[in-house]
């Protein structure tokens, strides 16, 4: 029988949001939103953490190869977010770019990485603030 291990990669990157509904008026984006509703915007240094789960390789020990990872997290992660502002990214322009909607596009952008099964992503806003998903949805 072959075990299933689970490995967890973290990525670090800078980037810069604002949180506001144009559909709401300016009071209630400052009071639903506070400082987070700044006009200019406001960045972070985001901490986001994938879980992969899979089969130990008999030969190489390992669940996936972390330079494939890594490349992939490069490329659809790194590459776009580091240094962004979210609300211009494409996965935001319809799309409140809170945390918690960070959390979900990442969990889309590396439940296609093809070598193990996503578990978690897990993200870290501030020393205060984290947010996990799982890759549920809500019932409709």
């Amino acid at each position: 029988m072959t075990p299933i291990a689970h490995l967890s990669r973290r990525y670090r990157f800078s980037a810069s949001h604002r949180l506001h509904v144009d559909a709401l008026s300016p009071e209630r984006n400052r009071e639903v939103f506070g400082k987070c509703n700044n006009p200019h915007g406001h960045g972070h240094n985001y901490i986001a953490q994938v879980t992969f789960a899979g089969p130990v390789d008999a030969v190489t020990g390992m669940v996936l190869d972390l330079g494939e990872l890594d490349g992939f997290a490069r490329r659809e992660l790194l590459d776009v977010y580091d240094q962004a502002n979210l609300n211009t990214l494409p996965a935001f322009l319809d799309e409140v770019p809170s945390t918690e909607n960070v959390c979900v596009e990442l969990w889309r952008l590396f439940n296609a990485f093809p070598h193990a099964t996503l578990r978690s992503v897990h993200v870290e806003e501030t020393g205060n603030n984290s947010f996990d998903y799982f890759g549920e949805t809500s019932p409709s």
